[in-house]
């Protein structure tokens, strides 16, 4: 059958497993948000599609985890130049792919997905072990960290390239090899990113991305036995999910999930740091981060609301609610099911330091936010997630810290 121009003009994907880029017999249609209409063919990868990019990795692991860190690292570096030097057509495609301004995606993602593999790069180069000696007996003991094996990686539709790169970059400078699935909604910049691979020396079977929806590409991968360790960032409700489906193996597993995060302001707040900051941190990228402001509490203040107190939006909406106490502030605070993030404003430091400290989050900005340096630990409490991500962290994670004892 004849193909319609209009399908001619389809931009079709391909999976990319050993090196190479791979049909697939079925595809999802993926929208242009800005005209509602399909503007790209995206593969409905499955099982058979996940089992050879496991096999892929698998194949290639011994040899990348023997490389040395350094060797890996001038890797990571060139990934980082190829995508600063394609820095604007990463741009328009994400623009296009998810919807953000083109803005955010020239001035935010693409050179924070750069900078991630820069960062990871340098990083992995920095970590120590322990030693300890046990003279009485005559021993040595001392640790090392192994890379893992095959990591899955699945990442959300909110800052595509941002967030990929953020678990790729870490999981490959340890040594690990990995089969990633992006968004099914935002899948371009993965597949651009996949053609800087082999320019930037990345070996065949290293990086393999999968494409597809989470029934089907993404249970597969969480589910696959040759897969020892999964990092996801998406809702909880998938995080259920996975926990489920990865418990017969004992999988190391990374779940950064969603957010209800509140913005505490006292009375003695500098009010006009305060009320811009607040809108940016309510309204970034249309409130689509997991980070955003999404409920406000404010000394002496108007309104209140309850269901939209509790429960993640993951939009441009934002709730202001009174409080009388400090005791009362840091209750409302802590009174839903996620801990991830929170903002406490005041110029009293004692008071910043004590709600700090009481607040069930895993990431508090005082008098700001979003101020964030890559070596600290990224994560939440609660239903916001399980672990943390972050230069030593991330480094942690992807590897297994293994004790060896010498006698002499």
């Amino acid at each position: 059958m004849l193909k319609t121009s209009e399908e001619r003009s389809l931009l079709v994907l391909e999976n990319y497993i050993g090196g190479k880029f791979v049909s697939c017999r079925s595809y999802i249609d993926s929208y242009d948000p800005s005209t509602g209409e399909v503007y790209c063919k995206v593969p409905d990868s499955g099982k058979e599609e996940v089992d050879a990019a496991v096999a892929a990795a698998k194949e290639a692991f011994p040899k990348w985890s023997a490389c040395s860190p350094e060797q890996r690292a001038k890797i990571l570096h060139k990934l980082a130049d190829l995508i600063e030097a394609n820095l604007e057509e990463f741009a328009q495609a994400e623009s296009k792919d998810q919807g953000k301004t083109i803005t955010a995606a020239r001035t935010v993602d693409i050179p924070r997905a750069a900078y991630n593999f820069r960062f990871f790069s340098t990083s992995m180069l920095h970590h120590t072990t322990d030693c300890s000696t046990m003279d009485h007996m005559g021993c040595l003991n001392y640790t090392v960290r192994c890379p893992v094996g095959v990591a899955g990686l699945i990442s959300p539709w909110n800052l595509p390239l941002y967030l990929l790169t953020w678990k790729i970059a870490p999981a490959i400078a340890a040594g690990n090899t990995v089969v990633a699935k992006p968004s099914e909604m935002t899948s371009v910049t993965a597949w651009m990113l996949c053609k800087l691979m082999q320019q930037a020396g990345v070996p065949p079977g290293v990086v393999n991305i999968v494409f597809g929806s989470g029934p089907r590409a993404g249970d597969a991968l969480v589910s696959h036995p040759e897969v020892p360790l999964i990092s996801f960032t998406g809702s909880t409700a998938t995080a259920q999910r996975i926990t489920e489906r990865s418990a017969p193996y004992c999988k190391k597993l990374s779940l950064e999930l969603g957010g209800k995060n509140p913005a505490i302001i006292f009375a003695d707040a500098d009010l006009d740091q305060c009320i811009e900051t607040t809108v940016r941190s309510s309204f970034l990228n249309q409130g689509e981060v997991c980070l955003c402001t999404s409920r406000i509490y404010v000394e002496r203040s108007i309104s209140d609301s309850s269901r939209v107190m509790q429960e993640e939006i993951f939009g441009p909406v934002t709730c202001i609610s009174p409080f009388d106490t400090e005791d009362e502030a840091v209750a409302r605070g802590n009174g839903v099911r996620y801990g991830l993030s929170a903002t406490v404003w005041s110029k009293d430091v004692g008071k910043v330091h004590r709600v700090a400290q009481r607040l069930q989050a895993g990431l508090v900005w005082t008098n700001c936010w979003l101020v964030r340096d890559l070596n600290l630990p990224f994560g939440g409490m609660k239903n916001s997630g399980v672990g943390r991500e972050g230069g030593k962290d991330s480094y942690h994670f992807f590897t297994e810290v293994k004790s060896i004892t010498i006698k002499h």
